[in-house]
């Protein structure tokens, strides 16, 4: 089975810019009760990602490449709105890998990091530039942030 094992962070300021280019992903969730179903277009290839409920840092996640014309008209036809629209910045830092998505449209203003761990217990540095952790805090989770805009918080 596949696991990701996922923490996620506020970011506190801009310094992480000048580390990395973005990418634009656009993501819509078909389902989100339990497990999610979420399709996801990022930069010119389409995804089909199956994720479990989160228990601690850790969820099963089953991902898989699908046309990229399929995940447009998935998108179109049967996602809940708002699409999530976010541009992601890849970092290596100190063996790891730190995403950060900066939201746009209805989500505009986050800014969220998150780091891949391969153990829930693995110790990490964090850049200067992290902030809060929300890990655990189901509202920054994009199957939320559908249903509730940052916009409207």
């Amino acid at each position: 089975m596949a696991k990701e094992i996922e923490r996620k962070f506020l970011v506190t300021d801009d310094t992480w810019r000048q580390l990395a280019e973005g990418s634009l992903y656009r993501q819509g969730y078909i389902a989100s009760q339990g497990a999610t179903v979420r399709v996801r277009i990022a930069g010119n290839q389409g995804y089909l990602t199956i994720k479990g409920p989160t228990v601690n840092y850790s969820r099963s996640e089953f991902e898989y490449p699908i046309p990229l014309a399929d995940a447009q008209e998935m998108l179109d036809t049967l996602c809940v709105r708002p699409l999530i629209e976010k541009t992601r910045y890849k970092i290596n830092l100190n063996g790891l890998v730190w995403e950060v998505d900066e939201f746009a449209g209805a989500n505009q203003g986050l800014i969220l990091a998150e780091v891949e761990l391969t153990d829930e217990s693995q110790q990490i540095e964090l850049p200067n530039w992290i902030g809060e952790e929300v890990s655990g805090d189901p509202k920054y989770y994009n199957s939320y942030l559908v249903k509730h805009p940052f916009s409207e918080w």
